[in-house]
């Protein structure tokens, strides 16, 4: 039975997303278990051929390239995708890894079928190496805590890497999809918080591995970008936790800010003037109180 469909976006990464393309086409049993493979052009400005061409050379391989007519961001962009796939389980993936374990689908399908917690699994999110290092990427690891749970091979857990990570797509339906005002920054967590809430479980495995071309030095997010990840971490924490969350969050995001920034306090107050603005036009939707405290258990980081 074919149970997986890929789904990406790209932008102005062609020779990446032609590696990842690549890495895709020698994967084991793709032939029975991989049933397309969305690639969405986020309307780049870069010239594509070398993707359109590798996809026109192997029409064996279920691929489909849509091109956006403008850049949707990261949760329209991601919306769109999935919106082209019927693939009951969806694999998505940042346009600039390449999955280096070959038995990646069949180690899929034996997580979804294996009972890993008490809830049902819904996302099973990946190992992530630093390509030029292989040394475990922090910022792509789903737990804050990780001197505690690096060394796990499984775990339940409260948010993925959107970078890598495999989704069953009724519940992405049946929770409601990535947040629309979201245009970059954080929108992994407010589906995460509503997927949790409607009684499923993120799991982490280790024997799905991917390889992502980020500097271990990290990316150093444009101001803008930082101001969006404060402002949208505040939105995730205002709709869905105990409001002191809310004030914890929004005052130690804006500390991150300045220190990231250094010290830009233009952006600074930018920011809070959205942030004030939040209680009295977001609407709240509170996680319930056993959710919470499965947050607690499984050790979630709530306070920022």
């Amino acid at each position: 039975m074919k149970l997986f469909g890929f789904v990406m976006i790209t932008y102005n990464r062609p020779a990446d997303t032609l590696a990842l393309l690549q890495s895709i086409s020698l994967l084991n049993q793709k032939d029975e278990l991989l049933q397309e493979v969305i690639i969405v052009n986020n309307a780049s400005t870069e010239n594509y051929s070398l993707v359109t061409n590798f996809i026109d050379s192997n029409k064996h391989i279920p691929f489909h390239y849509f091109e956006a007519t403008e850049n949707l961001g990261v949760s329209k962009g991601r919306n769109f995708a999935i919106s082209k796939t019927t693939a009951p389980i969806l694999i998505v993936v940042d346009d600039d890894t390449v999955i280096q374990t070959k038995d990646s689908l069949v180690q899929l399908k034996k997580t979804f079928d294996q009972k890993l917690a008490e809830r049902p699994t819904a996302v099973v999110a990946f190992k992530v190496l630093y390509a030029d290092t292989l040394a475990i990427q922090k910022t792509a690891f789903p737990h804050k805590n990780f001197d505690e749970y690096k060394n796990k091979t499984t775990f339940e857990t409260y948010y993925y890497p959107g970078c890598a990570h495999a989704i069953k797509k009724d519940v992405f339906e049946k929770a409601g999809g990535y947040p629309t005002d979201f245009f970059y920054g954080m929108e992994e967590y407010d589906l995460s918080f509503r997927i949790l809430n409607a009684g499923f479980s993120i799991i982490y495995s280790d024997t799905v591995v991917l390889l992502h071309k980020e500097s271990p030095l990290g990316r150093t997010p444009k101001k803008e970008q930082l101001q969006m990840m404060w402002l949208n971490k505040s939105k995730v924490a205002w709709r869905y936790l105990p409001s002191i969350y809310f004030y914890s969050t929004t005052f130690l995001w804006s500390l991150f800010y300045l220190q990231k920034t250094k010290f830009d306090f233009m952006g600074f107050w930018i920011g809070w003037k959205k942030i004030a603005s939040i209680p009295f036009i977001e609407k709240r939707n509170e996680i319930s109180a056993k959710t919470l405290q499965y947050l607690k258990i499984i050790k979630a980081r709530l306070w920022y």
